[in-house]
């Protein structure tokens, strides 16, 4: 079961990253483009800025949930790793909980009701594209919806490792 929890989490952080490239890609296109319509051009593109930010917006939650993925996110485990193993694994789990229960809570339904709120709110520079803040805020369900399949996925292989300081060599 963990194994096949791994194969999933793997190409859900592979999906994660496809997207990431993708949109630095753009992210610096974009970027680009502002600075040579603003010293070249004498006027700057005014979508730019705005598509920038966006982007920006989106790469940082989609980038942290893709860090859970990998686990590289920050941990502090420093005391943790004084504690007796049985300690360990049981600090950990909490850790992980606690952690599931900001993504569900802030994440999800914090990021859900926002998104829902201003789907009516057109981008003020990109609006005439038919950009809705809605459609940036959605940024944040997206994000814990990942977080959440790799909080779950870490949970689980927590407590079915046989190692008892809850974690497991990849």
């Amino acid at each position: 079961m963990i194994e096949m929890l791994k194969k999933f989490r793997i190409v859900m952080c592979r999906i994660l990253e496809t997207a990431l490239i993708f949109a630095v890609a753009v992210l610096v296109l974009v970027v680009l483009w502002g600075v040579f319509t603003r010293y070249v051009m004498s006027e700057q593109a005014k979508w730019s800025e705005e598509l920038a930010r966006f982007l920006l917006i989106w790469i940082s939650l989609l980038g942290g949930a893709a860090a859970f993925g990998e686990k590289a996110h920050l941990g502090v485990d420093f005391f943790v790793g004084k504690f007796d193993p049985s300690a360990r694994k049981f600090v950990t789990i909490i850790g992980q909980l606690v952690v599931l229960f900001f993504a569900i809570t802030i994440f999800i339904m914090g990021g859900s009701n926002i998104a829902a709120n201003n789907m009516e709110q057109l981008a003020p520079a990109l609006g005439k594209y038919g950009l809705k803040m809605g459609h940036v805020y959605m940024a944040l369900p997206i994000s814990g919806v990942f977080m959440i399949l790799f909080m779950l996925e870490q949970v689980l292989e927590t407590l079915l490792s046989k190692e008892s300081n809850g974690k497991e060599a990849d």
